[in-house]
């Protein structure tokens, strides 16, 4: 049985909530498609809007090493183009120090949620990197609720 795969953006302007899902077993093509789409919706945000975001990841599973490298990237990178520094970015050294992080047309990334079925990868990531504004889960149906009802304030870097 094959598991059916999600790659899938979308923005909901009245919470100022973007959710991108990423699931089954994807191959690096399909890892640039969802790449392209997450970025289609950012373009959709309005200027000067702050924004929080769920990186729902639950059931994903990259097929390759260059799948998971390509992936491993998209989120950090975009995010840092709105101002958001993921908490696990400084698990890679050396790529961190090369991130430049801006906010394109004034847009703000001010929350994220992040869900995974690792429940190891989970635990690490929720004791070592979250903060008020960003938890890790395992439970995408958690996530979901918790980013909903943080509150959309500005963040200071």
């Amino acid at each position: 049985m094959t598991a059916i795969k999600i790659t899938e953006t979308n923005w909901y302007p009245e919470k100022r909530l973007i959710v991108t899902r990423i699931s089954g077993n994807l191959d690096k093509n399909d890892i640039e498609q969802w790449e392209k789409g997450f970025k289609y919706v950012l373009g959709k945000v309005e200027n000067n809007t702050l924004f929080k975001i769920f990186v729902d990841m639950h059931g994903f599973n990259a097929m390759s090493l260059d799948a998971h490298k390509r992936f491993r990237s998209v989120i950090p990178l975009t995010l840092a183009d709105y101002g958001w520094k993921t908490g696990y970015v400084d698990l890679f050294e050396e790529e961190a120090k090369a991130i430049r992080y801006k906010n394109t047309r004034g847009i703000q990334c001010v929350g994220a949620a992040h869900a995974h079925q690792d429940e190891t990868k989970m635990a690490l990531y929720e004791s070592k990197f979250s903060s008020e504004r960003e938890h890790f889960f395992l439970d995408p149906m958690q996530a979901m609720q918790w980013i909903e009802n943080l509150e959309i304030t500005k963040v200071h870097s």
